[in-house]
């Protein structure tokens, strides 16, 4: 049985065993393992079911670690990575030749980000290694944002995951790459285009592959519940297709009309993006556990985080 703890001494004392463990971060909970252990890491995609194609982000303690795990760094990285780190960025640079190629899916660019959650970084600080650390779920299934999702999907496969309360973001990290000196948008996240852009100026955008992606988060069915999700501009008019159904709905900021009819959930009642970000992943987790025929949620405006959302929302609608 899973242990859920506090401790962060007990989840080191893990990892330095190659285990795998479960650990908070701002974006979304992680299932954490030493980059170097091939034991570890193979672990990592068992326990996701994660196609080995489908590369990892490395997670470092400070910048200055940086170049032990990546090589040829641009300057526009430099810059990113001193606006945003710690934080919610991952960059895709080329990989440093000590890095694994099951890290990188045989890729030469490598995932990396520092985490902002004190208790990530307090982690971090105590291993002599980066740490390999997707979202702690099955593969394609709904980001946990809190130690009890990872321990309800992972209760006899893992051994312990740390308690970091609700997670801050609540959306992956953003993630840009470099081509032909161009930065790109690979994953939209928890850091809008625009802030990007503000740092960088003007950026290319590739966000979607069918097999083989460039970056995690790529690939076109994700974050999905295992409830049929239907997403719409007109929650109203669609509703009428499920007149006869269990429906449960996931709305921006406003109530429906005869709302007590169905299970609903709102994500920013005075129409934050942040916050609506940070609620969407635990609102579709409640709404998952209620055997319902299908979920409806609301398209948010395709503005700041709400491309994120929205690019999370594409990725998990029934198709």
């Amino acid at each position: 049985m899973i242990e859920v703890t506090k401790d962060i001494n007990r989840a080191a004392f893990f990892l330095n065993n190659n285990e795998v463990i479960g650990m908070p971060t701002e974006t979304v909970y992680g299932l954490a393992g030493n980059i170097y252990s091939e034991q570890a890491v193979k672990k990592i995609f068992e326990v996701k079911q994660r196609p080995f194609y489908n590369p990892l982000i490395v997670h470092i303690k400070s910048v200055e670690y940086l170049e032990k795990v990546a090589v040829e760094i641009p300057e526009q990285a430099i810059k990113l990575s001193n606006h945003f780190w710690p934080g919610p960025l991952t960059l895709l640079l080329k990989k440093h030749p000590t890095i694994p190629n099951i890290i990188t899916a045989g890729k030469e660019t490598v995932a990396i980000r520092i985490p902002k959650h004190p208790i990530a970084q307090s982690l971090l600080n105590l291993l002599d290694y980066p740490l390999a650390a997707p979202s702690a779920n099955p593969f394609g299934s709904i980001s946990p944002t809190t130690a009890e999702h990872v321990a309800e999907y992972f209760s006899e496969q893992i051994p312990v995951v740390l308690d970091g309360g609700a997670s801050e973001k609540g959306l992956e990290s953003t993630i840009i790459g470099f081509v032909d000196n161009q930065a790109v948008l690979f994953r939209h996240g928890a850091i809008s285009i625009e802030e990007i852009e503000e740092v960088i100026g003007k950026i290319a955008i590739k966000t979607s592959a069918k097999d083989q992606p460039d970056a995690p988060g790529m690939l076109l069915k994700h974050y999905a519940p295992k409830t049929p999700t239907f997403v719409t501009d007109d929650v109203q008019s669609m509703i009428k297709s499920f007149s006869r159904k269990k429906v449960g709905l996931i709305l921006f900021k406003d109530q429906l009309e005869n709302s007590e009819r169905y299970y609903s959930e709102i994500l920013s009642g005075n129409g934050d993006l942040q916050v609506a970000g940070a609620n969407l992943y635990a609102a579709m987790h409640r709404l998952d556990k209620q055997k319902l025929d299908a979920i409806i949620i609301e398209k948010l405006p395709n503005i700041g985080i709400g491309r994120s959302i929205n690019d999370r929302l594409e990725r998990a609608r029934f198709k």
